[in-house]
This record gives C-alpha cells, structure tokens and sequence, in this order.
C-alpha cells in the first residue's frame, strides 16, 4: 500500500510538472496568485466576491482562486513585455483576453460553428439521401460523432477545468475510433475526417484516402471533392504547427484552424451524399438483376 501510494504522488507531480509553463512558474505570478487568495478568498472578502459575480461566471465555475490567476496572468504578461521578453504560457495554455465566461473566445465560437455546420449538413443529408442506401447509417452515425466531438471542443475551450480536459481527450480519442470503420465504396468515411490525428497513423490515413481517390476518379467523379478535403485537412492541420501567441490575445494558431475547417463540412457531405446516391443506384441495379 505505502509503494501504490508513492506511485500515485509520483504520477500526481509529474502531470503537474507537465502541465506548468514558463508563465505560471515566475515567483512573481505565484506571488501574486498567493496574495490575492489571501486578500479576496476566504471570509467576508469571498462573500462579497459571490455576491457581486455575475450568475453566468458562477454557473460556468468560474472561482475566486480562477479570478486570481486570471489578473495575476497579465500583471506577468506586462511585466514580460516592459522587459522585452517573449510573452510565456499559463498552465500549458497562451494568455486569452476572456469574454463573459469564455476562456477561449475565438476557438470556442469556432468549435460551436462546426458543430453547426455538421448539424446543418446532417439534414441536408437525411432529405437528399434514402434510408435505403447502403451507406445512409454509416454517415449518419458518423455526423453525431462529429457533433458530439464538436459540442466537447466548444465546452473544453470554453472553460478549461479538469472534467473539460478529460472529456476534450476522449473527444480526440474519437478520431482515432473512426479510423476503425469499413464500410461502402470508400475505404473509411469514418477516418476521413480524423486525418489531422497526427503522427503515422494520419500519413498512413493520408496514403489510403488519396489512393482511393486517384484510383476511382475516372469512374467516381465525386471522388475529387474527397480527394479536395483529404489535402485541405491535411493542410490545414499544419497551422497547427504554428505556435504564437494569440492575436488581439483573442486568435491563435489553434483557433484559424478550427475556424478554417468550417466550409470543409459542406464539401465533405457532398461527397458524402453523392457517395452514398451512387451505391444505391449500383445497389437498386443488382437488385433488377436478381
């Protein structure tokens, strides 16, 4: 029991240490953080912090200690640039100018508009295709696993909390669960939009789609529209790479990615219905031949 027990302040203090940054180690932030607890979060002070705490920023779990890192961020922000050094991270996150109780305005607006656009074209889809078509289910299920990955990404940058953090993981988890789907004239429409995944496993992904496409073009002439989102996302995942500080502290890399993925969604359900209008025709023509 004493090793498990160990074992487990060890782990705790490593995903502490993992999470730390530059910003949030500075003895002046930590200061700061100390004397603001102390002067504002405890007593009749705390009572006069909920009592004049907008009910959005309480309903949203905003506290006074959140408040004090939060002020207490940018007392070390403006101390960095008066120095002229370059501005540092917070808690493995850039300083974000928080807008009513949004932690990360930009990309949890941009989340919200992808999940909508998914909804959007979902319908789109279910009035256009017949439930007869083979791959009517299959795409149908993938959208609500789109949308349910979308509803995560916007409560995770809205508000960063420890429940966010994990549910934001097992929604990336999700696209690597898609890579596993095969079904219709495509090799995996479920994989398709997990491509940005990362490492071997979305160059591999990369390699399928784009050989799928060029293989069936001729034939497939829908095929082009897929092979159009399979470079824009793979693209468009390398803005990713591209780690600066938030523009306006509003946009950063990870926000004009999200926010460039949005009209994906349009030519991706395109391919998706003409796909799936296609394999009911071959379907229907089998069918006459029986």
């Amino acid at each position: 029991m004493a090793e498990r027990a160990v074992r487990l302040v060890l782990l705790a203090g490593a995903v502490a240490m993992a999470s730390a940054s530059q910003g949030d180690r500075e003895p002046v932030y930590r200061d700061c953080v100390l004397r603001c607890e102390e002067r504002n979060c405890s007593g009749g002070a705390l009572n006069h912090f909920r009592s004049h705490q907008p009910i959005y920023m309480s309903l949203a779990g905003w506290t006074c200690r959140d408040d004090c890192k939060y002020d207490c961020m940018w007392v070390t922000v403006g101390l960095y640039l008066q120095e002229g050094h370059r501005v540092p991270q917070f808690h493995g996150k850039w300083p974000f100018f928080r807008f009513l109780f949004f932690q990360e305005p930009a990309s949890a607006v941009a989340s919200f508009l992808n999940g909508l656009a998914s909804l959007v074209m979902l319908c789109h889809y279910r009035t256009s295709v017949p439930a007869a078509s083979p791959m009517y289910h299959t795409c149908v299920a993938f959208a609500w696993v789109s949308l349910n990955a979308w509803f995560w990404s916007t409560i995770f940058h809205t508000r960063d909390t420890e429940l966010t953090e994990v549910s934001g993981t097992a929604r990336r988890a999700q696209g690597w669960q898609r890579g596993l789907a095969m079904q219709g004239s495509a090799p995996s429409l479920l994989s398709l939009w997990g491509l940005g995944g990362g490492g071997e496993l979305g160059l591999a992904n990369l390699a399928w789609w784009l050989g799928w496409c060029l293989r069936n073009s001729r034939r497939l002439p829908h095929a082009r529209k897929c092979a159009a989102v399979v470079l824009l996302l793979q693209g468009l995942s390398l803005l990713e790479l591209l780690d600066f500080p938030p523009l306006f502290w509003v946009l950063d890399a990870h926000a004009i990615w999200h926010i460039s993925t949005i009209p994906l969604h349009v030519l991706f359900f395109s391919f998706l219905e003409d796909d799936s209008l296609y394999l009911l025709r071959v379907s229907e023509a089998k069918s006459k031949l029986h």
